[in-house]
C-alpha cells in the first residue's frame, strides 16, 4: 500500500487506506465537485511510523486499563500516550515522502499553507459521526511545522473523547487507524456548515449555517451562524434566520489562527446573497443524488468561489428510543408554564432534570445522569458527560455545531444559540427542555401514561439483508404512506396509471391539440409526488408499457391506434418509441422526466425502458433522451426489462447500453413457456410457472451475463412474495435486488433474510467439511 496519496487518486471504498474523510474527498474529486487540492498519508504511513516508533506495544498495554467511566482515567491515558509521540520522530525516509508531495503540491511555486486534517478510519461513516474526535490544524507554513502537525494528528487518535467514543462506540482500539489529510489553505471570507435535509424535523429542506471568516469558530459552537432553509426541489429560501456576529477567526501573522472584530456595518447583516444561498443548495443538492443519502458537507468561500472541504452522511436521522416523550403540553405542563430562555432547536424531543451549568474547565463528572447540561459551547472533551445528560442548551452555536451534531446521535433533546442561557438557568433549577420548539420551560412533568405510548414506534425493526428491497408502485396519492415501509426505493413505478387517470387522453391526440404543455406538466406532477416521498432513495420510473388494444381505450385513441390479433407480442414497448408515428409523444415523457430531475431537484429519478427486442433500439432511445438533456452517468441509471428471450440470449450485448436489468417475470414465463399469462386453462395445467426450470436457466445466465459486464439485476414480478422457494433461488443466484408489492413487503423480508441465513450456514458447514 502506498504510503502517500493524491485526493484526486481516492474513492469513497477507500476509507480503510484514506480514513473516512480522505475516502469522500476523493469521491468528490471524481465527481467533479470543487475541492481544494491535496495528498492524504494513508493509514499505511501511520502503520509504518508506529512500527518504528517502539510505542505501539506501550500505547495499546495503556488502552486496556483505561476506566471509561473515569474522567480522569481518560484524561491521565491520553496523556501518557501523546507524551510518548511527542519522544519519537517521523522515519527519515517517510519525512522525505512527505516534504516532496508538500512541494509538489504548489507546482513548482513557493510552497504555500496547508490545513492539516486527521481522517480516521472509523469516522464520517454512515452509522457514527465521530464528530471533533480528532485533531486539525490550519495556516500551517513550513516544512517543519508540517512534520509536526501530521505527528499531532497522529496522536490525536488517543485524545480521551476519541478514546472514550470508540468504547461506547464498539470499535476496537486496534482496529481505527488514522490518514492524515493535507490541503492547500484556503482563505475563507465566508464559511459553514450545510445539512441537505432538516436533521431535526427530516424534512426535505436543504439548511445552510454560514458566518464569516474561518469555518473552525463555527463548526466548534464558538459563534452563532446564519441560518438559510431551502426548498430543496424548487430551488426557494424559505427562511432566513440573521445571527449577529461581532468576531471571527483570521490568518494571524505567524500563520495562526487568531481573532479579529467584524465591523459593526457588517456584523448584523445577511452573510451571504441569495445567490450564493441558492448556487451552494444546489452543490448540496447534487453531492446528495451522487451518494444516494442525505449528507453534511462544509464548505467555504473565497473570491466568490465556493469550495466543497468535506462531505459525510448523516448518522442522526430517525432515531429511535431518543430520550424525549413528546411535546410539553402533552406532559402535563400547563399552557401557561413559564418559558426561561428560547433558541434553536436543534435535536428534537421532550426530557426535564435538574439544570447543570458546566465549562471545560471543570470536572465534568459533576454532571450527573438526568441533569439538563447548559453551557456556553460543548466541546468533544464533554461527550462523557453529555452521554449522562437528558438535555443540553447551550449559549452559541447552530444546528450543525458540535452539541447538535452528537445530541442527535444520542437521541436527546437539544437547543443552541439560545443567548444567555448560562446566566438565565441557574443550577438546581428544575426545567423541561423542548428540542423541537427550542423552548426551555420552567418545571418538569411526567408524560401521561396513554400519551406516552403514542411515541413508541409502532413498525417493528425491519430484517436487514444484503439483497436489496424496494417496492412497486403504480398510484403516486400512495407514495407517502408507501414511503415508510422498510424499502430502499422504488424498484419499478408504472407511468401508465398517470396517463389513465391524470391525463385520460391519448398523447397524440393531445399534441394534435397542442397541449403538449399539458401532458408534460401532468406526467411531472405525477412522477415527483413519488420521487419526492422517496427522496433521496431511488425511484425507477418504467416508460410507458401500453398495448394498442389498451391506447384506443383512451379518448382520442381510435384515430391513432391499429388494430392488432395479438397486442401482447405487437406494437408496444420501445417499437412504440422508435417509430415515427409515436416518437413525439415518447419525447414529451422524456421531457416530463428532465423537468422533474432538473427544474424540481429530485434526480433520485431514474429510467427503465421496457420491452426491449434489439439493440437499435436502445441505441435510438438513448440518441433521442440525448436530445432532450437526458445522458446516461453516475447519477442517472438506465435500466432495461429483461422479459424477452432475446434479452437473455444477448444479455451481454444488451450491458453495453444500460445500468442494470430488471426482469419481467410475467412476460419472461410467457414468452419462454409459450404459454399465454391470460389462459385459464394453461395456468391451471401448471403452464404458466415461473419456477419452471427453463425460467431459472434464464434467470441464472441473465445474472451471470450481466455482473460479468458490471451490471445489477434485479426482479420485479409477483413470484417471490408468492413462492419462497423461489425467493431462495434468486437469493442463491445471485440477484442484487427485489422489488415487491406494498403489502408484501414485510414478510417477504423475512423470506428473504431467512434464504439468506440458510445460504450462509449451508457455506459455513461446508467449510467445517
Amino acid at each position: 500500500m502506498k504510503r502517500i496519496v493524491n485526493i484526486s487518486d481516492l474513492g469513497k471504498n477507500d476509507i480503510d487506506i484514506a480514513g473516512g474523510k480522505g475516502a469522500n474527498l476523493g469521491e468528490l474529486v471524481a465527481a467533479g465537485f470543487n475541492v481544494p487540492p491535496g495528498f492524504v498519508l494513508t493509514t499505511a504511513a501511520y502503520d509504518y511510523f508506529l512500527e518504528n516508533s517502539g510505542i505501539k506495544d506501550t500505547i495499546f498495554e495503556l488502552l486496556a486499563k483505561v476506566d471509561a467511566s473515569s474522567e480522569a482515567s481518560l484524561q491521565d491515558t491520553s496523556q501518557r500516550i501523546r507524551d510518548l509521540f511527542d519522544t519519537v520522530e517521523i522515519p527519515s525516509d517517510l519525512k522525505e515522502e512527505i516534504l516532496a508531495s508538500y512541494k509538489a503540491l504548489f507546482k513548482g511555486k513557493r510552497p504555500g499553507l496547508v490545513a492539516v486534517r486527521s481522517s480516521a478510519t472509523a469516522e464520517d461513516l454512515p452509522t457514527a459521526s465521530f464528530a471533533g474526535q480528532q485533531d486539525t490544524y490550519l495556516n500551517v507554513e513550513s516544512p517543519e511545522d508540517l512534520l509536526d502537525k501530521v505527528r499531532r494528528c497522529w496522536s490525536s487518535l488517543f485524545t480521551p473523547r476519541a478514546i472514550y467514543y470508540r468504547i461506547t462506540k464498539g470499535f476496537e482500539h486496534s482496529k481505527v487507524k488514522l490518514a492524515v489529510v493535507v490541503q492547500k489553505m484556503i482563505n475563507s471570507e465566508i464559511s459553514g456548515i450545510m445539512f441537505t435535509v432538516d436533521p431535526n424535523s427530516e424534512m426535505p429542506h436543504i439548511i445552510i449555517e454560514a458566518g464569516y471568516g474561518l469555518g473552525e469558530a463555527l463548526v466548534g459552537g464558538k459563534v452563532t451562524p446564519d441560518t438559510y432553509v431551502v426548498d430543496k426541489f424548487h430551488s426557494k429560501i424559505l427562511s432566513k434566520r440573521i445571527a449577529k456576529q461581532t468576531w471571527k477567526l483570521v490568518r494571524g501573522k505567524g500563520g495562526e489562527c487568531v481573532r479579529a472584530d467584524v465591523p459593526d456595518e457588517l456584523s448584523s447583516v445577511q452573510k451571504m446573497t441569495d445567490e450564493q444561498i441558492l448556487a451552494l443548495a444546489e452543490i448540496g443538492r447534487n453531492i446528495e443524488a451522487h451518494y444516494n443519502r442525505p449528507m453534511d458537507i462544509e464548505w467555504c468561500i473565497e473570491d466568490r468561489v465556493i469550495y466543497v472541504v468535506q462531505a459525510r452522511p448523516v448518522t442522526t436521522l430517525s432515531s429511535p428510543g431518543g430520550k424525549g416523550n413528546g411535546r410539553p403540553t402533552d406532559q402535563g405542563l400547563a399552557k401557561s408554564a413559564k418559558v426561561l430562555v428560547k433558541g434553536l432547536g436543534a435535536s428534537p424531543g421532550v426530557a426535564g432534570g435538574p439544570v447543570r451549568t458546566v465549562s471545560e474547565e471543570m470536572n465534568l463528572d459533576i454532571v450527573k445522569k438526568g441533569d439538563v447540561l447548559v453551557t456556553t459551547m460543548t466541546s468533544p472533551d464533554m461527550v462523557p458527560a453529555m452521554t449522562r445528560a437528558a438535555a443540553i442548551v447551550t449559549d452559541e452555536g447552530g444546528m450543525t455545531c458540535h452539541a447538535a451534531i452528537v445530541a442527535r446521535e444520542l437521541g436527546i433533546p437539544c437547543i443552541v444559540g439560545a443567548t444567555h442561557a448560562t446566566q438565565v438557568l441557574k443550577d438546581g433549577d428544575m426545567v423541561t427542555v423542548d428540542g423541537s420548539m427550542g423552548v426551555v420551560y420552567e418545571g418538569t412533568a411526567e408524560p401521561k401514561k396513554e400519551e406516552a405510548k403514542l411515541a413508541v414506534p409502532i413498525v417493528a425493526p425491519a430484517q436487514v439483508t444484503g439483497t436489496k428491497v424496494y417496492v412497486n408502485l403504480a398510484i403516486p396519492q400512495k407514495a407517502e404512506e408507501v414511503a415508510k415501509l422498510p424499502v430502499q426505493g422504488v424498484g419499478l413505478m408504472r407511468i401508465e396509471f398517470l396517463f389513465t387517470s391524470y391525463i385520460q387522453e391519448h398523447p397524440c391526440a393531445l399534441i394534435e391539440k397542442g397541449e403538449s404543455k399539458f401532458l408534460v406538466d401532468k406526467l411531472s406532477e405525477g412522477i415527483a409526488m413519488v420521487a419526492k416521498a422517496f427522496y433521496p432513495r431511488p425511484v425507477i420510473l418504467r416508460t410507458s408499457d401500453f398495448k394498442t388494444n389498451e391506447y384506443r381505450d383512451m379518448e382520442g385513441g381510435e384515430k391513432f391506434e391499429p388494430h392488432e390479433e395479438n397486442p401482447m407480442i405487437g406494437w408496444r414497448g420501445c417499437s412504440r418509441y422508435v417509430s415515427d408515428s409515436y416518437r413525439e409523444a415518447f419525447k414529451l415523457e422524456l421531457k416530463a422526466i428532465k423537468k422533474v430531475r432538473e427544474e424540481m431537484g429530485l434526480k433520485n429519478l431514474h429510467v427503465m425502458l421496457p420491452f426491449v427486442r434489439t439493440i437499435d433500439e436502445v441505441r435510438r432511445i438513448t440518441e433521442m433522451m440525448r436530445e432532450v438533456g437526458l445522458e446516461r452517468n453516475r447519477d442517472f441509471r438506465l435500466y432495461l426489462m429483461a422479459e424477452i428471450p432475446c434479452n437473455i440470449f444477448m444479455a451481454e450485448e444488451f450491458a453495453e447500453w444500460c445500468d442494470g436489468f430488471s426482469i419481467g417475470s410475467n412476460d419472461l414465463t410467457q414468452l419462454t413457456m409459450g404459454a399465454d399469462r391470460d389462459s385459464d386453462i394453461l395456468g391451471k395445467m401448471g403452464y404458466f410457472d415461473e419456477r419452471n426450470e427453463a425460467i431459472k436457466r434464464a434467470i441464472n445466465m441473465l445474472i451471470e451475463a450481466a455482473h460479468r459486464k458490471g451490471c445489477t439485476v434485479g426482479i420485479c414480478g409477483q413470484a417471490p412474495s408468492v413462492y419462497p422457494e423461489f425467493t431462495e433461488f434468486l437469493v442463491k443466484a445471485g440477484i442484487d435486488s427485489i422489488s415487491l408489492n406494498p403489502d408484501t413487503v414485510i414478510s417477504t423480508l423475512g423470506i428473504i433474510a431467512s434464504a439468506e441465513q440458510r445460504i450462509l450456514l449451508e457455506a459455513a458447514r461446508k467449510t467445517l467439511r
